[in-house]
């Protein structure tokens, strides 16, 4: 083989070579750059996810602080609507507490109110002897009706009439008035008492307005509040 022979196979191996070399690098570089765009792809799916979580955490937490602060704002409302009732139904019972003032006025009508107050403190004790306490200022008038109300009690309970001691040492506060306005008050009724003290039957008018109230509270909120919704 000449030498033009040679060189011509030579300069052929070295062009096959290099296209195989070029054939090969293109090969890398397409693959590579599918590696690129599938790590990118990659990367930008965590990156979306990652922000997309983001976004629903933060959208929960304005949710959760909404319904917070609807629940406070809700809350503040229904204790500011209580608070409203509760005003109204106190100042019922005041009203209704300076109307009891006016019972004692009549001496006749609260003389036989005492009396049928003595008699059912009797019913409730059923015992032969009692103390009975009232104000300083009803001691007169109950004093007038203590006969008629131990013959009214013997008679309902078949019992004999029973000893009723009347304190005239300790009394019943008196009725509110401006020179007591924050001291102890009665507005009339009385106490009794068995005799070792252990039982003890309150009969005050305030007293019996107390339970009256606490009686008729609800229904007297669902008249006056029945169109509230809580």
């Amino acid at each position: 083989m000449n030498d033009p022979d040679v060189s011509k196979q030579i300069q052929q191996m070295v062009r096959f070579i290099r296209q195989e070399a070029e054939e090969k690098a293109n090969e890398i570089s397409v693959s590579a750059e599918e590696e690129f765009n599938i790590q990118k792809l990659q990367l930008l799916e965590a990156d979306k996810r990652k922000i997309k979580q983001e976004y629903e955490r933060k959208q929960k937490q304005v949710e959760i602080r909404k319904k917070i602060e609807y629940s406070v704002q809700l809350n503040a409302s229904r204790i500011k609507v209580l608070q409203a009732q509760d005003d109204i139904v106190n100042s019922m019972k005041e009203y209704a507490a300076v109307e009891l003032l006016l019972v004692s006025n009549t001496r006749l009508t609260y003389g036989k109110l005492l009396k049928d107050l003595i008699v059912q403190s009797l019913l409730r004790l059923k015992e032969p002897v009692v103390l009975l306490r009232c104000r300083k200022d009803d001691i007169e008038l109950v004093e007038s009706v203590l006969n008629l109300a131990k013959k009214e009690y013997a008679d309902k309970a078949n019992v004999p009439p029973p000893n009723i001691v009347l304190d005239k040492n300790t009394f019943l506060p008196p009725s509110p008035s401006r020179e007591n306005a924050h001291g102890s008050y009665c507005s009339g009724g009385v106490v009794l008492a068995s005799r070792d003290g252990k039982i003890v039957c309150e009969n005050t008018l305030d007293a019996r307005l107390d339970v009256v109230f606490r009686k008729k509270l609800p229904e007297i909120r669902k008249h006056l509040f029945s169109q509230v919704v809580a």
